[in-house]
């Protein structure tokens, strides 16, 4: 099992004291995945937020290769926050440990503790915000027309 300690450094946990986290560490699930295994399917539904504690994963859209994560990063939290099917999916390049909490899991930490459940959200917010803004600069370089939504 992970220690409290060493999840500290992933933003998910950001601010969060290493008995905050054991409060909330049985909640908490370890997967392991190997080379070329889907952890998230486009179109499916995805109820885990999963953070990487080894590897790498490519994220993909209608077969086109979006993004790479690599440790300390999160993913699945779109579909944990708006209840709808994965909007991409995620495949393992490597062999990859994750840890996952579930959409119940939250509920869960929401009612132990409401602190830790706030830090989190606001942290995956700011995860989303980095992610939004990199795929905004992303557009922008190979847009040639303008885009409006």
């Amino acid at each position: 099992m992970v220690n409290p300690e060493s999840l500290q450094k992933y933003s998910l946990f950001g601010g969060l004291e290493p008995e905050q986290i054991s409060l909330i560490l049985p909640l908490m699930n370890m997967e392991n995945f190997g080379p070329d295994e889907y952890v998230i399917t486009e179109g499916r539904p995805n109820d885990k937020i999963y953070f990487l504690i080894e590897g790498t994963v490519a994220v993909t859209k209608n077969d086109i290769p979006l993004s790479r994560f690599g440790e300390g990063e999160a993913f699945g939290e779109i579909e944990v926050l708006d209840v709808m099917p994965s909007v991409a999916s995620i495949r393992s390049i490597s062999n990859v440990k994750v840890m996952s909490i579930s959409n119940k899991a939250l509920r869960d930490i929401y009612k132990i503790d409401i602190k830790i459940f706030s830090l989190m959200i606001m942290n995956l917010a700011r995860d989303l915000s980095r992610r939004l803004r990199r795929m905004d600069e992303k557009l922008a370089e190979v847009a040639t027309e303008p885009i409006f939504i």
